[in-house]
């Protein structure tokens, strides 16, 4: 079995080299119809777009994606051609949850904001999702929730319209998969006419999709203060991303909420599952992220510990610097871990 891996999936050489009989290396942007043409089964990021122009005439009979979002794959062709794929749902949204945390304490420390006074709507009630109502809830929050699928599965109790929301949210951060179209499109779901329709100046966060929000849009709501600040992580036309708005909004990231090595080993471990499943092969791989390099905590307030644990300024320092260099600060991050991977040397968050 020949598999192609994308070069910066991490923890996963000396699992995949256990399972496979050949293991190719590329860069998601070198996944090319010549590259994969002889493979078996391969194992990609966002950057790598599965469909027939480059898997028509191909021997890739599955397909793994070490992501929540699979909008990058062609599904439709894939059912055609018959090849299978999987993704990984929830393998990062403590991850996301992380930083959303962090992105609230801050908001508090340097923008005054006293969350506990705060409405915060969220948009898509997913795996993500579920866990930011948990962390606005312990910082005392309240939380209005928007998901018209769930809504129209579940009925309406528990959710918000999206117009709800724009009245009544001092924070918005969306957390919806990519739909172009449909009933359930969230292409520019932000447009001129959603921030129009804004009544409290919120502050805007996107850790989901960049297209999600349409740039003009939130640049002209920014300028106008339709919007006070935003958090964009996500953006349209990575990475040739608009510098306007990088330097207007209060963090600017390089698509990387996600990226603790938490998040990173859940969605190796989840890809590397699948793939054993499909070609019926047992194999024993243990897959775990270093230690972090200060792993005791000291720290005066539950936001002090927080922060020392992860802080999305150096994150927002480092893509403003440089811009030019989305790519590489997206693909060689930095190790960072999550709550469990510490030890606290105060009983300040016992």
């Amino acid at each position: 079995m020949k598999v192609i891996v994308d070069n910066k999936i991490p923890f996963i050489k000396e699992a995949i080299e256990k399972i496979a009989d050949e293991v190719v290396y590329l860069p998601g942007k070198d996944f090319t119809p010549v590259a994969v043409k002889d493979a078996d089964a391969l194992i990609i990021r966002t950057r790598t777009h599965c469909n027939r122009a480059l898997l028509e005439g191909s021997k890739v009979r599955f397909i793994a994606t070490a992501t929540i979002g699979f909008d990058h794959i062609d599904t439709e062709y894939c059912r055609e051609a018959g090849i299978i794929w999987t993704n990984a749902p929830g393998c990062n949204s403590a991850s996301v949850a992380q930083y959303l945390q962090s992105s609230f304490l801050l908001l508090q420390e340097i923008r005054g904001k006293k969350l506990s006074e705060l409405t915060l709507g969220i948009v898509g009630i997913g795996n993500v999702g579920s866990k930011i109502v948990e962390v606005a809830h312990e910082m005392g929050m309240r939380v209005l929730q928007n998901d018209l699928p769930r809504e129209d599965k579940e009925g309406k109790a528990n959710f918000c319209s999206l117009q709800t929301l724009a009245e009544e949210c001092d924070i918005l951060t969306f957390h919806v998969p990519l739909y172009k179209e449909g009933k359930y499109k969230t292409y520019h779901l932000a447009d001129d006419a959603f921030f129009q329709s804004l009544k409290r100046r919120p502050v805007i966060i996107n850790t989901s999709r960049g297209e999600v929000i349409e740039t003009g849009a939130l640049l002209s709501a920014l300028e106008n203060g339709q919007v006070s600040d935003a958090i964009i992580d996500v953006w349209e036309n990575e990475p040739d991303i608009n510098l306007t708005l990088l330097y207007k909004v209060f963090l600017g990231t390089p698509h990387i909420a996600g990226y603790s090595a938490d998040g990173k080993a859940n969605a190796t471990r989840m890809s590397l599952d699948s793939l054993c499943r499909f070609f019926h092969i047992e194999a024993d791989y243990h897959i775990t992220p270093p230690e972090p390099e200060n792993p005791i905590i000291i720290a005066n307030t539950p936001a002090e510990a927080y922060l020392q644990m992860y802080d999305p300024r150096r994150d927002s320092e480092a893509l403003k610097n440089h811009p030019e260099l989305f790519e590489k600060l997206r693909g060689d991050y930095p190790l960072r871990r999550e709550k469990g991977a510490f030890t606290l040397g105060s009983e300040v968050l016992q």
